[in-house]
């Protein structure tokens, strides 16, 4: 089974208008309301591969109750740690050329009881796991370190783990050996220090975040692709060119996929490419959705690996 943790769900809610243009009106032209969350997210890929999931996740507050409604609507295998206050609900703005604005709240403060009880909550599941995935942002009251430890717990386990996060929490998630993590470029810059703009500094940057702990590395670069850093080497994957409506999530459907290859030993490698394929086939659908496997399938046949010295 694979584990995802989402410490700081949302309740996603995506308009799409005609056209984003600045001091400028745009009209609405549709509007959708889901769960949300990189670990929500990982799970809603893995399981509709058909894959084992259990999406463990703190809910609180109206927004929590209707999160897990459209969670019960989809039929997502999760667990709940309930906290005294409200989950965020996060705004995203995108128009038919694929520009897309974000606006994150922040989330609610965690208490250090409701914290202790994730961290139970997720150790009691890896007995059963095979992989654990902790995924996306910290919300206030929770420990940089945190993710670190369930890192650290998991590998106790034997349970390989994957790291989807920013910031310090990042850092410190790294300094345990993550079995792989997979930042994206603007989160690779914040822990590099540095500005990455060619396909050196891809490179670079990818062999440079392996050498601070983690076995191996997924670099997601959006329409460029990824760069994978593993111990036999670095290897680029290159997407077919599509039209992107919303890549939106498109980097956590390329986490979910590599670990869903992953968990059916497929060689990172190749891991590496359903991952960016489901990551393009994910960009081109409107909303916040996530691509098939068949829709995967079909964009996996045109991505080029490629391996660089």
């Amino acid at each position: 089974m694979i584990v995802t943790l989402t410490i700081n769900p949302t309740i996603d809610r995506v308009i799409s208008v005609d056209r984003l243009a600045f001091e400028d009106r745009a009209y609405i032209n549709s509007s959708h309301e889901s769960a949300g969350g990189r670990g929500i997210n990982a799970s809603s890929v893995i399981h509709s591969f058909g894959g084992k999931t259990l999406a463990v996740l703190v809910s609180g507050g109206d927004a929590g109750k209707r999160m897990e409604a459209h969670l019960h609507t989809d039929g997502l295998p999760f667990r709940v740690v309930p906290i005294e206050k409200g989950i965020r609900t996060n705004l995203t703005i995108t128009d038919r050329h694929g520009l897309t604005v974000n606006l994150n709240e922040a989330g609610p403060e965690l208490s250090k009881a409701e914290v202790a009880r994730v961290e139970k909550a997720v150790k009691e599941t890896l007995d059963r796991a095979s992989w654990l995935m902790v995924c996306g942002s910290i919300p206030p009251g929770v420990p940089t370190t945190f993710y670190g430890r369930l890192i650290a717990a998991a590998r106790k386990k034997k349970v390989k783990t994957l790291l989807h996060a920013d910031g310090e929490a990042l850092r410190h998630g790294i300094e345990e050996r993550p079995t792989v993590v997979t930042p994206n470029q603007q989160e690779a810059e914040r822990l590099l220090g540095r500005t990455l703009l060619t396909r050196t500094h891809y490179l670079e940057a990818a062999h440079r975040i392996l050498a601070m702990g983690p076995e191996s590395v997924v670099l997601s670069l959006g329409s460029r692709g990824a760069v994978g850093a593993f111990p036999d080497g670095l290897t680029e994957a290159l997407p077919p060119r599509v039209d992107a409506v919303c890549p939106i999530g498109a980097g956590d459907a390329l986490s979910a996929a590599f670990v869903w290859g992953m968990a059916r030993r497929k060689s990172p490698i190749e891991a590496l490419r359903w991952g960016v394929a489901c990551g393009t086939a994910s960009a081109r659908l409107p909303g916040m959705k996530f691509a098939t496997l068949a829709q995967t399938q079909e964009i996996a046949k045109h991505v080029e690996l490629r391996r660089a010295e």
